[in-house]
């Protein structure tokens, strides 16, 4: 069957309405046969300079973004015993490079993530699948002085 196209907002790294918008999804269309994230924050800097504050926000949208809406599709796709997991990383998080701690640690802990899941997934027909491109060119906005959240790449 095929379905008219949704538009849903969501901002990976507000955890807090991830739940909610998945249950949106499912409502609407009953299930998700593929489930693609391909969301991703970063910044450059020194470790000394990039606050926790911002090392927090890299983590809740590389890391607990995706793994939050995982586990609320999951649920659905195992009781269905199928469906699909991408996971669109970075080649940081298999190598980190220096001024990209945070970005790196969040991919790292990604992969771990989404490997593990992929063994548990294997019993119930779900493919768990992880990509790690090198870099790519993405959008990136000029800092103004100490707007730290301006240095973010999305």
């Amino acid at each position: 069957q095929t379905y008219a196209p949704k538009l849903i907002l969501l901002d990976i790294s507000d955890i807090s309405c991830i739940r909610d918008v998945a249950k949106e999804i499912l409502n609407c269309y009953g299930c998700v046969d593929i489930l693609i994230n391909n969301a991703s924050m970063k910044v450059k800097g020194a470790v000394q300079s990039i606050s926790l504050e911002l090392d927090k926000k890299i983590m809740d949208a590389n890391y607990f973004g995706p793994i939050t809406l995982t586990k609320a599709i999951l649920p659905n796709m195992i009781s269905r015993r199928t469906g699909q997991i991408v996971l669109i990383n970075s080649i940081q998080g298999k190598i980190g490079i220096p001024f990209r701690a945070a970005y790196a640690a969040s991919k790292h802990a990604a992969v771990g993530f989404f490997d593990c899941l992929r063994a548990e997934m294997e019993e119930f027909d779900i493919s768990v699948s992880t990509v790690n491109p090198t870099f790519i060119c993405s959008y990136h906005r000029q800092p103004a002085p100490g707007n730290w959240e301006a240095s973010i790449w999305k």
